[in-house]
């Protein structure tokens, strides 16, 4: 099991108010890795990234997709080995950042949303 499906299922478990489809998609390059859709009928993307450093890689299409869509758009990044600690491990990305994200990777200055899953799913639960 890949890094990405191991947190799509850590996620999927702190978030079980949110109706989530996985998205494995090779014709339409870019799309990000889940559907969710939250008890208000709010539909929304996330693409999920596991790093080990502070740099989070993505292709041009992923880029492409976030600048087009900035809307309800997340990218949700589970930082492992030195830089994660039991309270800062997950950072919560709005796609509409994710120029400033490729250029600095995860900094303290970035102001990612939410620092834990929990909080994720909050943030989620309240889009409209």
């Amino acid at each position: 099991m890949g890094p990405e499906t191991k947190l799509y299922k850590k996620l999927r478990k702190v978030c079980n108010d949110i109706s989530w489809i996985r998205i494995e998609n090779l014709s339409s390059l870019g799309t990000p890795d889940l559907l969710g859709c939250n008890n208000s009928g709010t539909f929304f993307t996330v693409e999920l990234k596991v790093t080990k450093s502070n740099k989070v890689r993505f292709s041009p299409h992923q880029i492409a997709f976030h600048k087009k869509h900035p809307k309800n758009t997340f990218i949700l990044v589970e930082a492992l080995g030195p830089r994660s600690s039991k309270l800062s491990q997950f950072f919560l990305i709005p796609g509409s950042r994710i120029s400033e994200l490729v250029a600095c990777g995860l900094r303290p200055k970035l102001d990612a949303c939410s620092l834990k899953l929990e909080a994720c799913s909050l943030k989620f639960q309240n889009l409209n």
